[in-house]
C-alpha cells in the first residue's frame, strides 16, 4: 500500500503534518476528517525499497493479529476500528500495509472475507473460507479465536518437522566437511611423511586414501560442482509433478523418519478438517481446503478421493481407509464420528492424541538417529586416520622385530 504525506489544519487553526499509509489520497482525506481534520496538502511519498521472502508475515504475526482481533470484536470495537487499532501498532510495515489495505476494502463496502483473499499469501483459503462462515453465521469472534489455536498448532507442528529433518541433516553437512577437511589437508601431511622412505610399501587402504585425497585436491571443484549440479538438479525435479509426487511417496515410507511424518500429516488434517467442520463450513468444501493445505502429494491424492466418493453419497471412513495413508485407528473413529454425528470434536480428538504422539514419536528418533549419525562419522573419520596410520603400526612392528 503507498505512503502519504499530509499537511493538515485542525478546529483551532493549528497546522498539522504527517504521514500514513492508505490506498488512494480520498482514503487520506476521509481518514484526516474522521479526526476531525481539514485536509490541505496530500502527496505521495517516496515509496521505500523492500525485499519480501514469501508473504513477508510470519505465522507467529497472524496468529497474534487473529487472537487480538477476536478480542477487540468480542469486546463490541467495530471492525474497521479493530483493522486500524491493529495495523497502526503492528512493527512489520509489510503486514501494516496489508491490513490497510484490507480496512481500506470493508470501507468500500466489501465482507472481510473478500478483503483478505485479496490477500492470498498472508491469507489462505482455509483462513477466509473461516472467517466467512464466521460472518454467515455471526459468530466471527469465536471463529477468530479458533483460528489463532489452529495456527498455534500448525507452527507447533511445523517446528517439529523442521527439528526431525535438521538433526540429520546438520550431521551429514558436518561429516562432508570434516572429510573434506582430512582429504585436503591431513592426508597430504601423512602423504608428504611417507614420501621420506621410499624403500617403505604401503598398505592398499592406506594407497587407496592417497590415491583419493590427491584426486580430491586435483579436481577439488568437480567434487564440490557435482554436490552442487546434484542439488539444483534435484531442486529442479521437485518442482515438476512427478518429481514431487516421488519425493513426497518416499518421505511417507522412509524407515525411522516417515512413522513421524505420517503422524505430523494425520494430525494436520484432522486438525484442519474439525476446525473447518466445527466452523460450519460444508464438507465437501472443507475436504478441499484440506487436501491443498496437506503440504504432501499422495496425502492430497487421498483426500481428494475420500472427497470424490462422498460426493457420490458414500461414507468418509471407507474412501480414507483406501488411500492406505491414515492408521485404522484414525478411519475407525471418524467412522465412529460420523455414526454419532460428532464428527468435528471426534476429530478434535485425534488430533490431540496425534499431535502429543508427534512429540514422543520426534524424541524417540532423535535418540535413534544421533547414535547412528555419530557411529557413521565415527566409521569414515575413523577409517580415514586408520589407514594413514597402517604404515606407522608396520614399522613399530618391524623395529620390534
Amino acid at each position: 500500500m503507498p505512503k502519504f504525506t499530509w499537511e493538515a489544519t485542525n478546529r483551532a487553526g493549528e497546522v498539522k503534518r504527517g504521514s500514513f499509509e492508505a490506498a488512494d489520497e480520498a482514503a487520506v482525506a476521509n481518514r484526516l476528517r474522521a479526526d476531525n481534520l481539514t485536509p490541505k496538502k496530500i502527496k505521495k511519498a517516496a515509496r521505500d525499497i523492500q525485499i519480501v521472502i514469501g508473504s513477508g508475515v510470519s505465522p507467529k504475526e497472524l496468529q497474534i493479529f487473529t487472537r487480538q482481533l477476536a478480542t477487540m470484536i468480542d469486546a463490541g470495537l467495530p471492525l474497521v476500528q479493530c483493522m486500524e487499532i491493529l495495523a497502526s501498532q503492528t512493527e512489520n510495515k509489510i503486514f501494516a500495509g496489508i491490513l490497510y489495505q484490507v480496512k481500506a476494502s470493508v470501507e468500500q463496502g466489501a465482507t472481510f472475507s473478500d478483503a483478505l483473499r485479496k490477500h492470498p499469501k498472508v491469507f489462505d483459503e482455509l483462513y477466509v473460507n473461516l472467517v466467512a462462515a464466521g460472518e454467515v453465521g455471526g459468530i466471527l469472534d469465536t471463529i477468530l479465536n479458533r483460528l489463532a489455536t489452529y495456527i498455534e498448532k500448525a507452527v507447533k507442528l511445523k517446528a517439529q518437522l523442521k527439528s526431525a529433518m535438521v538433526y540429520p541433516s546438520a550431521i551429514l553437512v558436518v561429516a562432508i566437511g570434516v572429510i573434506a577437511v582430512m582429504l585436503g589437508k591431513v592426508i597430504p601431511t601423512f602423504e608428504d611423511m611417507y614420501k621420506e622412505f621410499p624403500n617403505a610399501k604401503l598398505p592398499g587402504p592406506t594407497k587407496f586414501v592417497i590415491d583419493l585425497s590427491d584426486a580430491f585436491i586435483s579436481n577439488w571443484y568437480i567434487f564440490f560442482g557435482g554436490v552442487i549440479g546434484f542439488a539444483i538438479l534435484l531442486s529442479l525435479g521437485l518442482k515438476t509433478d512427478r518429481g514431487r509426487d516421488i519425493l513426497d511417496r518416499v518421505l511417507l515410507n522412509i524407515p525411522v523418519l516417515g512413522p513421524v511424518l505420517r503422524k505430523i500429516v494425520v494430525a494436520r488434517f484432522t486438525r484442519t478438517l474439525g476446525t473447518l467442520l466445527s466452523s460450519g463450513v460444508p464438507i465437501l468444501d472443507a475436504l478441499d481446503i484440506c487436501a491443498k493445505t496437506s503440504g504432501n502429494r499422495v496425502v492430497q491424492r487421498g483426500i481428494l478421493h475420500a472427497r470424490a466418493k462422498i460426493s457420490e453419497g458414500q461414507d468418509m471412513a471407507g474412501p480414507l481407509g483406501e488411500t492406505k495413508v491414515f492408521p485404522a485407528m484414525v478411519t475407525q473413529m471418524i467412522g465412529v464420528g460420523e455414526q454419532t454425528g460428532a464428527m468435528d470434536q471426534m476429530l478434535q480428538k485425534i488430533a490431540d492424541f496425534y499431535e502429543d504422539e508427534v512429540d514422543t514419536a520426534v524424541a524417540a528418533m532423535t535418540s535413534l538417529i544421533e547414535p547412528i549419525m555419530m557411529a557413521f562419522l565415527g566409521i569414515v573419520v575413523g577409517g580415514l586416520i586408520v589407514a594413514m596410520y597402517l604404515p606407522v603400526f608396520e614399522l613399530a612392528g618391524n623395529i620390534e622385530a
